[in-house]
């Protein structure tokens, strides 16, 4: 069976942004958009994000070392 990858995501290990939104974060974390908006609520999460005018910004540096991409 062959694996079906989706094409509106980048593979995270291609990813150049320091920081990506929490859609972004969720589908490589293999987690809900809520999920990880209640990390930020309680930080509680693996990963802490940053706020941007009221928006959420993960840093893809934070999501890879979690993944075990990077190091």
């Amino acid at each position: 069976m062959q694996k079906v990858i989706d094409q509106k995501f980048q593979p995270i290990e291609q990813e150049i942004r320091s920081h990506i939104p929490t859609k972004d974060a969720a589908h490589h974390l293999n987690r809900k958009d809520q999920t990880l908006r209640t990390w930020a609520c309680f930080e509680n999460g693996p990963i802490k994000p940053i706020r941007i005018n009221g928006r959420l910004s993960w840093p893809v540096k934070e999501i890879k070392k979690v993944l075990g991409v990077e190091v």
